[in-house]
C-alpha cells in the first residue's frame, strides 16, 4: 500500500503514460523488454553517459536515459521522474548504490512495498521474519569462538557474494573477517543450492491463492561463483590460501534449473508462509522475491537468505521458464512486473502495488 505522500504524488500521475524506470544494471534488460511488451515506455537510469551495450539489444533498449553525475543525484531528480510518470523498479544495484535510507524517502513511485528492503538488507531482521514464518534455516553462530565446523560468513547488503568466506576454525575466521562491516555467521549446510523465484500479487484472485491475492513460482536457478566453483581443481581451500589464492563467492553468472517435482509443494508452501508473515509484519512483500536455499540429501530445504525484489537469477528466463510457461507463455519476471502494474491500472488499484 502506498505511503500517504506517495499517494498524493500518484494523483499527479497520468496512469496511461506510466514510464517504467530502472538502473542500467542487474536485471534491467528483462525489465525494459518486459515493460515494452506490455506497452509501457521505459527509462534507463545511469551514471555518466548512456551505456552503449544497449545498442546490441534493441528490443531491450530503454526509450530514454536519465544520466546522473553520481548515484546520490537520483533523489534530486525526483521532480523530473514524477513529470515523466516514472515508476522505479528496485533491483540489487539500486539497493547497493542508493542505500536503503535514501531509497525509502525518495518521493517517486516505486514498484512493491519499499519497506521490505530494510527487512532484506539486515540479515538479523530478515532471519526473524523467516523463522517467524516457520522457515528452516542454517544454524546461526553468535560467537565466532564457537566455530567447530565449517561456517560461511556473510556481510550485509546486496553485493553479489563479494567478501563472503568459509571458515572451519576461529583462527581462520580471525584471519579473514572485516570487523568494520556487519556480518552473519551461518553453519555451512551440505547440499544442492537452488534459488527459487516467486511473484506475489495482491491483485490476482486465481491460481495459488493466499489470504489475499495469489503466489506464483516463476523459475529457479543456480549461481556460478568465482572462484570458489573452480578452486577444488587445485586442492583444498587451506592449500590454496598457502600459495596466496583466496577463494571467493562473487556471482559471475546464472544457470537455469528445474527442481524435482516432488519438491514443488514445499517450495510453494515456503513462499506462502513468507508472504503471509510479511503481511503481518510490514504490510506485505509485493511482486518478485527469491528464497535462496540448500536442499539436503534428506530432501529438506534450508533457506539461507531472502532477496525481496527481482534477482539476477531470473535473467536466463527472458522468454519464460519451465514453470512460468505453465502460468503464461513467454513470461519473464520483468514482464510479470509490468503486467502487475498494468493490472493495477485497469482495476484502479495502483496504490496497492506501488509505494
Amino acid at each position: 500500500m502506498a505511503h500517504p505522500s506517495i499517494s498524493r504524488i500518484l494523483k499527479d500521475y497520468d496512469p496511461q503514460k506510466i514510464t517504467i524506470a530502472a538502473y542500467c544494471s542487474h536485471s534491467s534488460l528483462q525489465i525494459f523488454h518486459g515493460a515494452r511488451k506490455e506497452g509501457f515506455r521505459t527509462m534507463g537510469i545511469c551514471v555518466g553517459k548512456a551505456p552503449k551495450f544497449y545498442d546490441a539489444f534493441p528490443l531491450a533498449k530503454p526509450d530514454s536515459f536519465l544520466s546522473l553525475k553520481d548515484h546520490a543525484e537520483l533523489v534530486d531528480k525526483s521532480d523530473e521522474l514524477v513529470r515523466q510518470n516514472a515508476v522505479i523498479i528496485p533491483h540489487g544495484s539500486l539497493v547497493e548504490y542508493l542505500g536503503v535510507d535514501k531509497f525509502e524517502h525518495m518521493p517517486v513511485a516505486t514498484f512493491g512495498n519499499r519497506k521490505v528492503l530494510r527487512w532484506e538488507s539486515d540479515r538479523a531482521i530478515s532471519r526473524k521474519w523467516l523463522e517467524a514464518a516457520g522457515i528452516k534455516m542454517p544454524r546461526e553462530i553468535k560467537d565466532p569462538k564457537d566455530i567447530i565446523q565449517p561456517v560461511i560468513v556473510k556481510y550485509n547488503g546486496a553485493k553479489g557474494g563479494r567478501g563472503f568466506f568459509i571458515a572451519k576454525t576461529y583462527h581462520e575466521f580471525q584471519r579473514h573477517v572485516d570487523t568494520t562491516r556487519p556480518y552473519t555467521i551461518q553453519e555451512f549446510v551440505l547440499g544442492t543450492r537452488y534459488y527459487l523465484h516467486y511473484f506475489y500479487s495482491p491483485l490476482k484472485q486465481d491460481g495459488y491463492k493466499l489470504s489475499k491475492g495469489s503466489l506464483e513460482l516463476l523459475s529457479t536457478d543456480r549461481r556460478d561463483e568465482s572462484n570458489i566453483d573452480e578452486s577444488s581443481r587445485l586442492g583444498s581451500i587451506a592449500e590454496l590460501e598457502e600459495v596466496g589464492i583466496k577463494p571467493t563467492f562473487v556471482v559471475t553468472g546464472n544457470i537455469p534449473m528445474v527442481i524435482r517435482e516432488s519438491l514443488l509443494p514445499e517450495a510453494l508452501a515456503m513462499g506462502e508462509r513468507v508472504i503471509e508473515k510479511s503481511l503481518d509484519l510490514f504490510g506485505g512483500l509485493i511482486g518478485p522475491f527469491c528464497l535462496e536455499t540448500v536442499v539436503t540429501d534428506q530432501l529438506e530445504f534450508k533457506v539461507f537468505e531472502i532477496s525481496a525484489r527481482i534477482v539476477a537469477g531470473t535473467n536466463p528466463f527472458i522468454s519464460g521458464s519451465p514453470y512460468s510457461d505453465f502460468v503464461e507463455p513467454n513470461l519473464s519476471t520483468g514482464r510479470r512486473i509490468a503486467k502487475e502494474i498494468k493490472l493495477g491500472r485497469e482495476l484502479n488499484r495502483l496504490t496497492e502495488v506501488l509505494s
